[in-house]
């Protein structure tokens, strides 16, 4: 198994739904701060902020944290996350990159770990997380990007498909897909390099892009789903959760 693990966290502050979520105030520390701490409470590789935004990487700092600037011009969290790999990391020591959402300030540290567990099969290429929907409405709700996958093991699914319809039809679980993904330093830079593909533009999902690829996406299922926070509604929420 590959042992050195990065964890970096995109943050940027132009949020269409939220802007400036990133220092969003939740129970007196930003929320970016939140995101961290739960990071670094996995204990599972150095941890770092990739901002474009001086304000976040001064939240971050002050609160002890490691952040790294990096281009405004990112399409995605993903192009982020490999800029800031090659900058802290460019004699290749980290083997293992996990890409982790800057909004998800109620983070079970532990999932971080399971995210990165089926990267132990060496076919592998991508690892990310997933969880039985069991809201009705959630089985109909486009926010809610369900995975559809074939079984491989127990509480583990290869991914044949993301989609925010409602998939596959007939009888059993429908899986709600957690963004966190756990990259082999390899698979990453193929990913970004590889243009948006259609089904990834059509759906709006990036990781479509590895599928149409041929890449090998494993998926960990787990019990609990980390509150996203992309409106403010979402804020109250979380503001809730961490204040009980």
């Amino acid at each position: 198994m590959i042992r050195n693990t990065l964890i970096v966290i995109p943050a940027r502050m132009h949020a269409t739904r939220l802007p400036g979520k990133p220092l969003a105030d939740i129970c007196g520390q930003p929320m970016i701060v939140h995101v961290w701490r739960r990071a670094v409470a996995a204990d599972a590789g150095r941890v770092i902020v990739a901002t474009d935004s001086e304000e976040i990487l001064s939240a971050v700092t002050a609160a002890g944290g490691e952040a790294v600037m990096t281009r405004a011009d990112h399409a995605s969290g993903s192009d982020r996350v490999y800029e800031v790999v090659t900058k802290i990391d460019p004699q290749r020591g980290a083997g293992i990159i996990v890409n982790l959402q800057g909004d998800l300030p109620t983070l079970d540290p532990e999932l971080v770990g399971a995210c990165v567990a089926p990267l132990e099969n060496s076919e592998t290429s991508i690892a990310t997380l997933a969880a039985v929907i069991a809201e009705p409405d959630d089985r109909t709700n486009p926010n809610v990007v369900k995975v559809v996958g074939t079984p491989i093991a127990e509480n583990r699914l290869r991914a044949l498909y993301f989609t925010r319809a409602t998939a596959p039809s007939g009888d059993g679980p429908l899986y709600h897909h957690i963004g966190i993904y756990a990259y082999r330093r390899d698979s990453l830079e193929r990913f970004v390099a590889l243009p948006p593909s259609p089904l990834e533009k059509r759906e709006k999902l990036e990781q479509l892009r590895a599928l149409e690829a041929q890449m090998r996406i494993d998926v960990a299922i787990v019990d609990t789903v980390p509150l996203g926070v992309d409106t403010p509604a979402d804020l109250e929420r979380a503001r809730r959760f961490l204040a009980s």
